[in-house]
């Protein structure tokens, strides 16, 4: 009788652990996506990239230039300087530094104002990955979607960054 238990037990231990794995596959279903590729290969980033680095070309343009008109200026300077009156001589060396003064400032506003706006934009775009990555992990049955970032190993078969980005193109195609 007991040798009985004990062979019934056994079937039992068994039976629990081939079907555990099951279980806890259909329980557990785990994924990672990484965040900044979606930032760098869906549609929306790309435009967001786009419109990001075409106001710092134009912020860049009017930086050089106005380099360019106080260089000029500095050169006349030195190049005058000499023939000119004392006052004159002062009044120039400071309108330069008024004009070096306002050029520092202008690059410190445009560094802001691209940070800020750099800053504004991805924010909407990770609200709206969030969104669709949160969508995707309810239609696929997901129980934890992690950022890449924050992961130290995963295979790539739980990885599901493409599958967000698909997702997020095709929402966002007109």
């Amino acid at each position: 009788m007991r040798m009985r238990n004990i062979g019934c037990a056994g079937i039992v231990l068994i039976i629990i652990a081939f079907a555990l794995p099951a279980l806890a596959a259909d329980i557990a279903k785990i994924a990672v996506v990484d965040f900044q590729r979606v930032l760098l290969e869906s549609a929306p980033g790309k435009a967001v990239q786009e419109t990001i680095q075409t106001r710092g070309r134009e912020m860049e343009s009017d930086l050089r230039k106005k380099g360019e008109e106080i260089e000029q200026m500095t050169e006349q300077f030195n190049r005058d300087a000499m023939v000119m009156s004392r006052d004159k001589r002062d009044e120039k060396q400071r309108e330069m530094e008024i004009r070096r003064y306002d050029f520092q400032t202008l690059q410190k506003k445009y560094q802001s104002e691209i940070r800020e706006l750099e800053n504004r934009m991805i924010e909407k775009l990770k609200v709206e990955i969030f969104e669709i990555t949160e969508d995707l992990g309810q239609k696929e049955g997901y129980l934890l979607i992690i950022e890449q970032g924050a992961v130290v190993y995963s295979p790539a078969a739980i990885d599901i960054t493409d599958k967000v980005i698909a997702a997020y193109n095709a929402k966002t195609q007109p």
